[in-house]
């Protein structure tokens, strides 16, 4: 009896010590395919965000090896509807979990229509080091080889490496790591549904096993000028996308109605047709900053090129594509509305 007894206190023991030294991970899910349930497995329509994220934990074998897993529902939408006031939750809830040391690293599990656009959003104001990494699937999780689990499982292998700190916001998806401002949803269906035009990945996980192959330089992190503690909402950024022969309309139709900012999706390196030169000026003489981007996905937009900015009085994106470009407006117009400040903004985030 004495010898069972030490048995399973020594293993008692054991299994306590060895939870001690796995990471905590906190996951912070908000709905998304990976959520999403269908009628059956070999279809492809489904209700987005219809799974708790108790659920998806569960799904996942072997992921109670790599951390210790706790997780919160922060929203459960389809990422068409994700909005600012989730990324301002987000935002505070990751920086309050760092602050009061609640965790080691937080995963998101997110939709991948706006996944991009959160990833971007976190990396310029969480103000922490630490690691935050965000995935999603292409299919439910109710679906024939279901991507969500996965992801998933790779996610938190990311979040409890050593090689995610430092490292700004993150994301993964079919085994590849991707900073958070390079990512950009380049499929509309298929499960490599992420790349990176301009640098490509910078990592891969395989087998779960973390291999990091470059660092981000362009991040913002702890040094972020982009403070928004406190605020409930941001200054409402428009984008309207250039086609040949494009009138001038929508342009126009944004100023009448008051925005802060517009961001074009141009022809080429940014470019503007004539017409919508004259409304980009007009917008510009009524102080509504405009940034020139492109509807191009990969490349930079040039200052002085085709364009005169310096006549027109618009910025440019550098290499930010417009939906990205519209986030990093509007957190600069938190902080001023000199365009020569703004300007250096698309030149360092």
């Amino acid at each position: 009896m004495k010898k069972l007894f030490l048995f399973w206190f020594l293993l008692i023991i054991s299994i306590s010590l060895f939870a001690q030294t796995l990471p905590r991970i906190k996951i912070l899910a908000t709905g998304g395919t990976i959520a999403g349930q269908g009628a059956s497995a070999d279809r492809s329509a489904y209700t987005s965000g219809a799974l708790p994220i108790k659920d998806l934990i569960a799904a996942v074998p072997g992921i109670d090896k790599l951390a210790i897993i706790s997780g919160e529902q922060i929203s459960n939408v389809g990422s068409q509807d994700m909005s600012v006031a989730i990324w301002i939750k987000l935002n505070q809830r990751i920086n309050e979990i760092y602050k009061n040391n609640e965790a080691d690293g937080v995963v998101i599990t997110h939709g991948t229509d706006t996944q991009e656009e959160t990833a971007y959003f976190l990396s310029l104001t969480v103000r922490y080091d630490k690691p935050v990494v965000l995935t999603g699937s292409m299919r439910p999780a109710t679906a024939i080889s279901a991507d969500g689990p996965k992801n998933l499982y790779d996610a938190v292998a990311l979040a409890a490496s050593k090689e995610a700190a430092n490292s700004g916001v993150l994301l993964v998806f079919s085994e590849s790591i991707f900073s958070g401002r390079e990512a950009v949803k380049t499929s509309t269906t298929h499960v490599e549904a992420f790349t990176a035009p301009n640098s490509g990945p910078i990592g891969q996980i395989y087998d779960g096993k973390v291999v990091m192959y470059q660092s981000p330089i362009r991040k913002a992190n702890k040094n972020t000028p982009f403070d928004i503690t406190g605020l409930t909402s941001l200054p409402e950024v428009a984008i309207v996308e250039l086609y040949a022969d494009a009138p001038p309309t929508a342009i126009n139709a944004y100023v009448a109605a008051g925005v802060k900012g517009i961001v074009t999706g141009g022809l080429g390196n940014g470019n503007l047709n004539k017409a919508n030169t004259a409304a980009v000026a007009a917008a510009v003489k009524r102080g509504v900053p405009v940034v020139r981007a492109s509807r191009i996905y990969s490349g930079r937009v040039t200052l002085l090129d085709e364009t005169d900015d310096e006549k027109l009085g618009t910025i440019v994106s550098d290499d930010l594509i417009p939906q990205k470009a519209r986030i990093l407006l509007m957190l600069g117009l938190t902080q001023t509305r000199d365009k020569k400040q703004l300007q250096e903004y698309f030149f360092m985030y």
